[in-house]
């Protein structure tokens, strides 16, 4: 990469746009580390940021690595109790917040150093490119802390995650086999910052391979979505699958010229999404899979054609195994991107087998398929029902926007499928409805599998990264 060359194309709120060099993101970084130095802070000591989409959160994750600062991005939607759990566990020594949210970050509690963004006298260089002191930058070991990230919840309280270097420069792995754009391309990772795919996604591994990011701060619409997509000619789109969901429900696709590339992680997509997309741009969207422990661990491989519902295959070099149905990595440094601790100390179990917890599924040719966190999984009379089966019957029907399956208990059979159904916009739900998607679901999959439950809700209950929350349905 060279100074001159496009890093950061910035969408603002106000529509304003900026383009953004290498060269210019290093002499900010540099100095907003310094602003960092004269706060105290040093090696080792945490800085949490609570900024969108913008050049400031860049900025400071980039100078948080230069000085050997642990960076801890949060999202913009956790509210005060979040934030006050987060900063209990994580001691920061600074916190970097968007002047937007800085009323929760104070009902929180937090009375500590602050920056406040945007304050272009610590994120920019002065007149004539002067960028103050500089910044020495901390030689770190590949198992240092770098990084915080925070799971997703969907199953129990988040969890602190501590990252080495290591997970830097290790998403080179799937910035090649799996993200994969080329020099001098732009990428659009659209996931909120505070997320472990938006850590790696929306700015290091593109960065990686040379090609610029994609800054949007703007909440998701999905006619917006696809605006942006042409207007900047994104070649390498990243998405959550349930914005790929809304998308191909509710806006209508096409072709796009520039675009070359879709990828999808966090959730199996359902066979009729990827139908709709195929046909409408041309491109498979290419599924991936990981945890916030490892990042990114399986990949759809580049040179073949995408398999609905399949998440790919391991990442080279990446040693996974099933057992009992369930996914293991049976080393954990075959991963270059494996954490080092837990929040607290804790070290990560590096000397033997991770267990994913997710249950998983092999075809003949070694392709994998999510089938359902092993708590997910709904056994009903004897048998074995991934919940992901149900709800892509479910949502190939053309009344039904969303749905997740759970257990729920039952005398005889010891638990049967309910099915809590968002119906698409104008559809009204009724008995007769319900009744119509129970005998869908026959004709789509095994029969035994078909809700024999069925309910209507205006929303599922969901993390921050889009995933449903299929604990509270069942807790519900």
């Amino acid at each position: 990469m060279k100074p001159g060359d496009r890093a950061l194309v910035e969408l603002r709120r106000d529509n304003s746009r900026r383009e953004w060099t290498f060269g210019e993101v290093d002499r900010a970084a540099n100095r907003f580390a310094a602003h960092l130095t004269k706060l105290g802070v040093a090696r080792g000591d945490v800085v949490m940021t609570l900024i969108g989409n913008r050049p400031e959160w860049v900025i400071a994750l980039v100078a948080c690595f230069r000085l050997g600062a642990v960076a801890l991005p949060c999202n913009e939607q956790l509210r005060a109790g979040d934030l006050r759990a987060r900063l209990a566990v994580a001691k920061p020594r600074v916190v970097v917040c968007d002047e937007r949210n800085l009323s929760e970050l104070v009902g929180a509690g937090w009375s500590g150093e602050t920056v406040v963004a945007p304050d272009k006298d610590a994120f920019e260089p002065g007149p004539g490119g002067d960028t103050g002191p500089l910044a020495s930058i901390t030689e770190l070991r590949a198992t240092d802390p770098a990084l915080i990230t925070f799971t997703s919840g969907t199953t129990g309280s988040a969890k602190g995650i501590v990252h080495g270097r290591r997970y830097v420069s290790g998403q080179a792995l799937q910035a090649e086999h799996w993200l994969a754009p080329e020099r001098g391309e732009l990428v659009w990772c659209t996931a909120a910052t505070g997320w472990s795919k938006s850590a790696r996604n929306v700015f290091i591994a593109p960065w990686l391979r040379g090609a610029a990011a994609l800054l949007h701060d703007a909440r998701f619409d999905h006619n917006q979505r696809l605006e942006v997509l042409e207007r900047e000619a994104v070649n390498v789109l990243c998405m959550a699958p349930t914005e790929y969901r809304v998308i191909a429900k509710r806006a209508t696709l096409r072709r796009y010229p520039a675009l070359r590339g879709l990828v999808a992680a966090g959730e199996a997509l359902n066979p009729e999404v990827l139908r709709a997309w195929k046909e409408a741009t041309g491109l498979e969207i290419r599924d991936g899979y990981g945890q916030t422990e490892t990042g990114q661990l399986t990949g759809m491989p580049l040179d073949e054609g995408a398999r609905p519902g399949s998440m790919g295959k391991p990442l080279p070099g990446i040693d996974l195994m099933l057992e009992g149905g369930e996914l293991v990595l049976r080393t954990p440094l075959s991963d270059p991107t494996f954490f080092v601790a837990y929040l607290g100390g804790e070290p990560a179990p590096v000397d033997q087998p991770w267990r994913t917890g997710d249950r998983v599924r092999e075809d003949e040719d070694g392709y994998l398929y999510f089938e359902g966190r092993g708590d997910d999984v709904i056994i009903s009379s004897g048998y074995r029902i991934g919940p992901f089966e149900v709800e892509s019957a479910l949502v190939s029907h053309r009344a039904v926007a969303e749905a997740a399956a759970v257990a729920a208990p039952d005398e005889e059979r010891g638990s049967v499928v309910r099915a809590v159904v968002v119906l698409r916009e104008g559809v009204a739900p009724s008995d007769a409805l319900a009744r119509e998607l129970q005998e869908w679901v026959k004709g789509q999959t095994a029969p035994y599998k078909y809700p024999r439950i069925v309910e209507f809700a205006d929303e599922l209950p969901k993390t921050a990264t889009g995933k449903v929350r299929r604990a509270l349905l069942r807790d519900g």
